[in-house]
């Protein structure tokens, strides 16, 4: 059975207060205790300035805390998330830290030039800078409890001419389009990647990010069956971070083949209509957003209006290497199938993990 309890936070009375009320009950956690204290100042008015951080890459190290302060609450949960509520003269910290390395900062305080300075000494040298060299930062989108949630991580992402070789050379000259795209090339809004698994898609959007990073900020939604069925996490979504500045964002969406296969409309509800919509309808309009699709569906299958002239920006077939090729790639003709091999295929047996297969095997089922 559910207890109610009501408390109540009476600060010190000010002119400017305004009465607060929280009820809590046994569904509540000791974090969300802590959330409730730590907006109580800012919502009575006795600390009416606010500000906060979201910190990615934070050092184990880090306190996260200033040096004058008191550590009134704190709180950890089973997922690894700890909470930490800190009062100071005129200011509470509320510190978030999660087990990915991420955390949220957040300051209330009497005026703006306490709330900033608070904030900027708790998150001075808390980060580690992004790794550089074949690094590059991508967005991750899930929906949390409360909204869509963003974390930006440092990917390995290697660049075009590097990995160009393990794609068969008929694709070289599609691909190397797609890689050079610049805004002033965008025409259609959907970068759409098709082929058998192992055919290397998932290294071909990495590589994209990197080949793209000066003017595109790369996000994957890690949960597109939800993004398509939620209007309000969608709208997130869409409209971005402020991380993202004036780039472009291309969103990533993996192994959506329920989406956009023919029939999708019937299958899914309005998921098939809302995509659409975000690539070129009114949702996509004054946002200079593309979205690029994975799927292991054949063209043939895909639903007619996702491949339409003038919603593509690209449309790629991701295949195996000829035999020939795939042989040239591995050096030796051994274990290589008549009909070729995936690019997964040749690295399998490259590191020598895949079974050798025989002479005259009859491939039956799927690849996985």
């Amino acid at each position: 059975m559910s207890v109610l309890k009501e408390v109540h936070f009476t600060p010190e009375p000010r002119p400017a207060e305004l009465p607060m009320k929280i009820w809590l009950d046994d569904g509540d956690s000791a974090v969300d205790v802590i959330d409730a204290l730590a907006l109580s100042p800012f919502a009575t008015g006795a600390q009416p300035w606010a500000c906060t951080a979201a910190l990615e890459r934070v050092r184990p190290d880090a306190p996260l805390m200033p040096a004058a302060g008191t550590l009134v609450r704190a709180a950890l949960e089973d997922d690894g998330r700890s909470s930490r509520l800190v009062c100071g003269e005129g200011w509470t910290l509320r510190v978030v830290r999660f087990r990915n390395r991420a955390a949220t900062v957040s300051v209330t305080a009497v005026d703006e030039g306490l709330a900033r300075s608070v904030l900027e000494e708790v998150t001075r040298d808390a980060v580690e800078p992004a790794p550089e060299s074949d690094h590059v930062e991508m967005g991750f989108w899930w929906q949390g409890s409360h909204g869509g949630r963003r974390s930006a991580k440092p990917i390995t992402a290697s660049p075009w001419a590097k990995i160009s070789g393990n794609y068969a050379r008929s694709l070289g000259d599609p691909l190397s389009r797609l890689m050079s795209v610049t805004p002033a090339d965008v025409r259609g809004r959907l970068v759409l990647l098709h082929g058998p698994p192992g055919t290397g898609k998932t290294t071909l959007l990495r590589t994209l990010a990197h080949e793209w990073r000066s003017w595109c900020q790369v996000d994957c939604v890690l949960d597109p069956e939800r993004l398509f069925n939620s209007p309000g996490y969608l709208m997130e979504v869409a409209v971005g971070s402020d991380e993202d500045g004036e780039k472009w964002r291309l969103l990533v969406l993996e192994d959506c083949d329920e989406l956009i296969r023919s029939g999708a409309k019937e299958a899914v509800g309005q998921g098939l209509s809302r995509l659409l919509n975000l690539t070129d309808g009114l949702l996509g309009q004054g946002r200079d957003v593309l979205v690029a699709i994975t799927t292991n569906e054949d063209l043939a299958r895909l639903h007619p209006a996702v491949v339409r002239p003038g919603r593509c920006l690209t449309q790629i077939e991701v295949g195996a290497l000829p035999h020939d090729e795939a042989a040239h790639w591995l050096g030796t003709t051994e274990g290589v199938p008549p009909a070729g091999a995936t690019l997964a295929e040749l690295f399998a047996l490259r590191d020598g993990t895949a079974d050798r297969p025989a002479a005259a095997q009859e491939t039956i089922g799927l690849y996985l």
